[in-house]
Parts: structure tokens; sequence; C-alpha cells
């Protein structure tokens, strides 16, 4: 098993991208390898709903037997699912650990905490952030900048 994981880590560590990923706090080798892996080339994307529909986090809506007013919206949960999975796992160490993606977890909390199944709701919301920074880093070619978070 860990040779496994060394022989991935030494081929991340040809691409510049893989140093910038590593920035992120939550993304480790694992999760920035599957992260670098299934962006590829972040140029490829216009804009980050392409990349968010990509990865499966895009809103859809389950109607149901219901009118559209009442659609209740939903993840499509079309895209990768490994990335999908990588991210929230990210996300969930983020929230619980590291104050300034606890900080940012708690604001989008902030009068919910009573909604039924709301923090695995705010843990996809904060995956699909991670995800649109990662993409951004890797644009920019630049380290992970707690101003990306928009906390005030």
């Amino acid at each position: 098993m860990q040779k496994t994981n060394d022989l991935i880590e030494d081929f991340c560590l040809e691409f510049p991208e893989y140093s910038y990923l590593l920035t992120i706090p939550g993304f480790g080798p694992y999760i920035s390898a599957r992260v670098l892996s299934s962006i590829g080339d972040p140029f490829r994307f216009e804009n980050r709903k392409q990349l968010i529909k990509m990865a499966g986090y895009d809103l859809c809506a389950n109607r149901s037997g219901r009118t559209s007013d009442k659609a209740i919206p939903v993840i499509s949960k079309k895209g990768n699912g490994e990335l999908r999975y990588a991210l929230y796992q990210a996300a969930n160490v983020a929230a619980a650990r590291v104050d300034l993606f606890r900080t940012y977890f708690t604001k989008l909390l902030r009068g919910r905490e009573r909604e039924r199944g709301i923090k695995t709701k705010m843990h996809v919301k904060l995956a699909a952030k991670m995800l649109v920074i990662a993409w951004t880093l890797m644009k920019k070619r630049e380290v992970f900048n707690a101003d990306y978070l928009n906390i005030e």
C-alpha cells in the first residue's frame, strides 16, 4: 500500500500544480492527487459552473409529484463520484480541524442549526468551495490565500 502511495506521489510531483494544491488546508497527498487527476488541465474549464458540473455538485430539482415552485434542490451527482467523496472528506477534516474553514463553516450554519441535514448540506457546499479554490490555484499558479473564503 505504501509503495502505491509513494508511486502516486512521485508521479504527481512532476506536475507543478500539485504543490499548489497541497497548500490548501485539509488537502493531503491523496486528495490533491485526486483533484489533480480529475481537473487535469485547469484551462479546459471556462468558468466555475463547468467545474462544479463536472464534479456533480450542480443543483437540480427533485420534483417527484410536485409543481415547480415546490421542487427541492439537490445536487445532481452526475459527475465524478470519487472526486465528490474525496472533497467531502477534505471538507469534513477542514471544518473540524482548521480554524479558517471552521469559521467559514460556522458562518454558513449560523441561524440554521436546527434544520434537518443542514450540516451535511453545508459540508457539501464547503467541498464545492474547496474544489473551486483548488481550480483557481491551479489556474493562477499560486499558493492558498485565506481571502478566497470571503469570511467577513
